[in-house]
């Protein structure tokens, strides 16, 4: 069952459920039906790369849901390098033919076959640069130019805007925000995603100070191990301790969990009474999951590429994935499995 509650209502209830495409992720036929089933399933907010195609494909897979409450869009910044703004890259002709390729087989977004990386598909985890035999594998960042992007993003109609920043950037943090505020207006929320750190806690309260006053809700996103919810676990652990962390200073603000966010996350944070059905006054208000989300519709979106594949002659239209009905099904049920852990919390609590 959908829930009705608005993105900003799911925020203040405790079940915010956030879905990431991801920063560096730009495969637009994936972001499109990634939009569309999670749109289906309930979401509060879809979070994509500052790239106008990204943003236009995951609008058409929203719309696509027919006639139901879309989630919010959101788009992501970096305020200076960060492993969710780059992507890997090697030169396959360097590889000897005799190598058994565990970068292929560590890669988590099937982004590297024998003709390299599929630049499109990654999306920055890192997994591959240790594990190359011959340390061929390198990356590229990227910090987006804010007087270009912003007005591109409040031009496109986004709703939301996430900043990446790290302990000790204030100055460059503090140069993307002059560019941000004027379009304060045209925004419904703003993020701030930043990693632990000894001196977080300082760090977030500077840019508090920074930002205020704020006339629109304010999420700290705790990024506890980024990019790894995928791979575990135990990888959730990581993210709860650093949203407990600031949770506890009382920052004004939501406090959001993201980074190695799974099926256990929920769970974990029940048993630690910090959702909102706990009936504790402070309580994380909701949870973002991105390799997780992406991994869980992973086979049927990889059904879909091989259907049309197999096409004689496929159409534009080809990848939609409402074209296929019991795929269509099968993704929406997928998705539905993980937001109803966080959705169903509200109801019980109701």
């Amino acid at each position: 069952m959908n829930h009705r509650n608005s993105p900003l209502e799911s925020l203040k209830t405790g079940n915010w459920f956030k879905s990431i495409c991801g920063a560096s992720f730009n495969h637009l036929p994936a972001v499109r039906n990634l939009s569309l089933a999670y749109t289906i399933a309930g979401v509060d907010c879809i979070d994509v790369s500052a790239d106008p195609a990204v943003i236009a494909a995951a609008k058409e897979g929203m719309q696509a849901a027919g006639d139901r409450p879309l989630p919010w869009l959101m788009a992501s910044l970096n305020d200076g390098e960060d492993p969710h703004f780059r992507k890997a890259q090697f030169d396959p002709d360097r590889c000897p033919v005799d190598c058994p390729r565990p970068c292929e087989a560590v890669c988590p977004a099937i982004a590297i076959n024998a003709s390299g990386v599929i630049d499109s598909r990654c999306y920055g985890c890192g997994r591959c640069l240790p594990i190359c035999p011959y340390g061929y594998i390198t990356t590229r960042s990227y910090v987006t130019a804010p007087e270009v992007v912003v007005p591109m993003l409040l031009s496109q109609g986004i709703d939301a805007i996430e900043i990446h920043t790290q302990v000790g950037r204030l100055a460059d943090f503090q140069r993307l925000w002059r560019v941000i505020q004027p379009g304060l207006n045209r925004l419904k929320l703003i993020s701030i995603s930043c990693p632990d750190d000894a001196d977080l806690i300082p760090y977030l309260r500077s840019l508090y100070d920074l930002m205020s006053p704020l006339p629109i809700p304010l999420i700290w996103q705790t990024d506890g191990r980024p990019m790894s919810g995928d791979i575990g676990k135990g990888s959730t652990i990581a993210a709860i301790k650093l949203a407990a962390k600031v949770l506890n200073a009382n920052l004004p603000g939501y406090v959001q969990l993201a980074g190695g966010t799974n099926d256990r996350t929920v769970p974990k944070l029940g048993e630690m009474g910090l959702l909102a059905a706990s009936g504790s006054p402070a309580f994380v208000a909701g949870v973002a999951y991105g390799s997780y989300a992406r991994k869980l519709l992973l086979p049927t979106l990889d059904r879909l590429e091989n259907a049309v594949s197999n096409t004689d002659f496929p159409s534009p239209s080809a990848m939609r994935l409402e074209n296929y009905p019991d795929l269509l099904q099968q993704a929406t049920q997928q998705a539905r499995t993980l937001v109803s852990q966080l959705k169903h919390q509200c109801s019980s609590k109701n």
